[in-house]
């Protein structure tokens, strides 16, 4: 089968992971059509034909990557889970997130005032993180005091371009 050079162009813009099965589509659909030359009005017909199949949820588009930072303190006696049980639930301040949702990190503030925050973030950031969750740990007061620096935190993680959100599970 012939490709005309600007087919060739319309068919570099599918997504690779499916581009193979595609060129082979289209083919099969024009040669029971009789044709042997792919024009690039084809290719866009194929491309709106399934990608109208294939359309989803906008939520489900981009894989949203978060990372949870916690207090130094109270990881001593606690090791997450009420923390990853809303996440995996998707409940409390995990509700809006859809299935392609993943916690990339998941790390202590490095004791006060939030030392480590600074530099995880940047490391995250290569990771491509989108959400920083202050874990509920930090915000709460009863068995621990709220964390004195949580407004500092929060306003360095902004500086850097990545959303906050307070809380976790309470």
């Amino acid at each position: 089968m012939e490709w005309e050079p600007d087919a060739e162009k319309e068919l570099d813009k599918i997504p690779e992971h499916v581009r193979k099965m595609a060129k082979m589509g289209i083919e099969m659909s024009l040669e029971k059509k009789g044709k042997n030359v792919v024009t690039p009005e084809d290719v866009k017909e194929a491309a709106s034909h399934f990608g109208a199949l294939m359309e989803t949820d906008e939520k489900d588009k981009k894989t949203t990557k978060i990372a949870v930072v916690r207090c130094d303190i109270v990881s001593e006696t606690c090791p997450g889970v009420a923390c990853f049980k809303a996440f995996n639930k998707r409940k409390m301040h995990f509700g809006e997130y859809g299935p392609d949702t993943e916690i990339i990190g998941f790390f202590t503030c490095g004791g006060c005032p939030g030392r480590r925050v600074f530099r995880l973030v940047d490391s995250l950031l290569k990771h491509g993180v989108d959400v920083v969750h202050l874990s509920s740990c930090m915000l709460m007061e009863g068995g621990y005091p709220k964390c004195p620096h949580i407004d500092g935190i929060k306003q360095m993680i902004l500086k850097k371009g990545v959303k906050v959100v307070e809380g976790t599970h309470h």
